[in-house]
Order: C-alpha cells, then structure tokens, then sequence
C-alpha cells in the first residue's frame, strides 16, 4: 500500500466519524423534544457504515452507508396540564437516550482523533523520508 492511500483511507474515517457525530449533536439536541403538532415525536437517528476500497488490494476505508431512525416508541410522561398531552393526560418524548448518545459522542470523538494522528505520523514519515535524501 502506498503512503499515501493511508491519508485516503484515514481521511474517509474522520469524514464518517464527522457524519456520526453530526447525528449524536441532533439526537442530543431532541432529547426532550415532544410530539409536535402531527402527534410524532422526534426518532433517533443512528449512522450505518460500511467498507469501502481504496486503491491498492488490501486497502480499505469507511462510508456512511445510511443513516437509520430508532423504531422504538417514545418515551411517554403522565402530565395532563401540558399543552401537547394526549386525552389520556400523557405527553410523547422523543426516544433519544442521552446516555447512549454521550457514549456514542465519546466513542466518535476518539475515532476522529486516532486517524488525524494517523495522518499527522504518516505526514512525519514521509517528511523524514524526504530528509534523508538532503543530508549528505
């Protein structure tokens, strides 16, 4: 493999692990949404990748392959006087778990750094590799 299909394939993790954390940013930001007018609350979206190739035999990267709603209901509060409640005196949150989310948002977050160090070490290599034919 070349050095320099190790920057594509890098690249296209830190571009995937940018889209996955776009995802957690939205679901985190609808945690405690409710159901809007149309009786549907917000979904939890959750990010697919798959392998893709790259170049030379044995190279492989990451794309986004789809991004998929959470079919699970949501979560549902007894709260008659709020405005959204349901005859029944319940009101619909969206299903987001925050706590699911922040590991997501972590797990994401430590992907995105590896491959940028990744990328700056091969960076170095390559610089190394071009002094040593200055020197002499």
């Amino acid at each position: 493999m070349s050095m320099f299909n190790i920057f594509n394939v890098s690249g296209s993790a830190v571009s995937a692990q940018a889209q996955r954390l776009n995802v957690v940013a939205s679901n985190l930001a609808n945690a405690d949404t409710v159901a809007g007018p149309d009786g549907q609350s917000y979904k939890a979206r959750h990010v697919i990748f798959s392998t893709a190739p790259m170049g030379s035999v044995g190279a492989a990267g990451v794309t986004v392959s789809n991004v998929t709603e959470d079919a699970s209901p949501g979560r549902r509060v007894h709260d008659p006087r709020h405005p959204q409640a349901d005859a029944d005196g319940y009101v619909t949150y969206s299903n987001v778990n925050a706590v699911e989310e922040m590991v997501n948002m972590i797990s994401a977050s430590r992907s995105y750094q590896n491959n940028v160090e990744v990328m700056t070490t091969t960076k170095s290599l390559l610089m190394k590799t071009l002094q040593m034919g200055q020197g002499s």
